[in-house]
């Protein structure tokens, strides 16, 4: 279609599934298309080879794509993305010492995150008082739903994550080593480096991302809106594609297939097993054995994930305000918006009627009031920590 092949960027994690199964199992090569699939380490550099054309479309952080359309952090690139690779997805690992001392000042249910937010706000206040160094987080880039959450957990607990702990950026291969070396304290990521923590000894899950939101963009396909624009046909095809992968993967009877395809040294070069678990929602959150199942854990094909929802989007930038990234516009909000463009969706798998949206608001925090996307700074005036500006 396009004359040449295609180059599109992946970061190794579960969520590129329906990128990685689309090409490998012959969706993309059904619809006409010759895509080599380019494996990234950092987020930065897939965004910056998307921005400059090394990479014409792209498995891409969703607020990465919102902060590229706005200009912020970097050179401002319109970015639309026409498929969400996945809801959810991440979870929040801690070291041994800091999952103990959680657990000590825990009082509630261990898998409530305003009861462990509470705890470590006990945990916080005591490191200060005996003059300890403050708690390190990694997550995976300033403009990532890894951040967010995060953030929204601690400061629901009254932790200030700018002020009582500090927050550094990982790629996200290099989570597990950071933890392992006493780098960090604590993590967010996606999967699977929060299982392979966790088999290696040296990390707790604490909490899985659904635990927080019920349902959040995670990652999406990605391409620039001039390229969208000619290349409308192209985009259309990619997007066929990548629905037909995202139904094959949720298909139990294909589960083999997938999993040793993911497994592969050049896609995420990680145990069939680990993988296995993350696509079940079944994984081990401690050294010890213990398992907890979830079937929100990760959302690639099912409860209608796929579909771009603007309010997700809207969501996303509100953090960015909440958090002093972005400065709060109506005209920022709509451009915001238009990065998920559910009509390149429908219009590409021939849909007449908008298909249903995750939960009453599309979030569903676990606490807060029900996010309003039409009015972001009533939202926001909820929220006692916050770095918006002019608050």
């Amino acid at each position: 279609m396009t004359g040449r092949p295609l180059c599109i960027g992946f970061i190794p994690l579960v969520d590129a599934a329906a990128l990685i199964v689309a090409v490998d199992k012959g969706f993309c090569a059904a619809e006409g298309l010759d895509v080599t699939l380019v494996r990234e380490v950092s987020w930065s550099n897939v965004r910056d080879k998307l921005n400059i054309g090394l990479f014409d479309a792209a498995h891409l952080l969703a607020p990465v794509a919102i902060a590229s359309s706005l200009g912020l952090g970097h050179v401002k690139v319109p970015v639309v993305a026409p498929f969400n690779l996945a809801l959810n997805g991440n979870a929040i690992t801690v070291s041994p010492e800091l999952h103990a001392a959680i657990m000590d000042e825990l009082s509630g249910d261990r898998f409530d995150p305003m009861a462990t937010a509470l705890a470590l706000s006990r945990v916080a206040a005591a490191r200060r008082k005996s003059g300890a160094e403050p708690l390190t987080f990694g997550m995976t880039f300033p403009f990532s739903t890894h951040n967010y959450q995060l953030r929204f957990w601690m400061a629901a607990g009254g932790v200030d994550p700018d002020e009582d702990v500090r927050m550094v950026v990982l790629p996200p291969p290099y989570m597990v080593d950071s933890l392992g070396n006493g780098h960090v304290d604590a993590f967010c990521v996606g999967a699977p480096w929060n299982s392979v923590a966790v088999d290696l000894g040296i990390g707790h899950i604490l909490h899985f991302s659904s635990d927080i939101l019920a349902g959040a963009a995670e990652k999406v396909l990605a391409a620039r809106r001039d390229w969208a624009e000619a290349h409308a046909d192209v985009l259309a095809a990619l997007t066929r594609a990548h629905h037909r992968a995202a139904a094959f993967i949720e298909d139990s009877r294909h589960q083999a297939v997938v999993v040793n395809m993911l497994a592969r040294p050049e896609r995420l070069g990680v145990s069939a097993e680990v993988i296995q678990r993350t696509l079940t929602g079944s994984l081990k959150i401690s050294p010890d054995g213990v398992v907890r199942q979830s079937d929100r854990y990760l959302l690639i094909g099912r409860q209608d994930a796929e579909r771009p929802d603007p309010r997700q989007a809207a969501w996303l930038y509100a953090q960015m305000v909440r958090w002093g990234q972005a400065p709060s516009s109506s005209v920022a909000l709509a451009t915001a918006r238009a990065v998920f463009r559910p009509d390149l969706y429908d219009a590409a798998l021939g849909l007449k009627e908008a298909a249903a949206t995750v939960g009453s608001d599309a979030v569903g925090a676990f606490t807060g009031p029900m996010f309003d996307a039409d009015d972001i700074d009533g939202y926001l005036a909820a929220f006692e920590i916050s770095r918006q500006k002019g608050r």
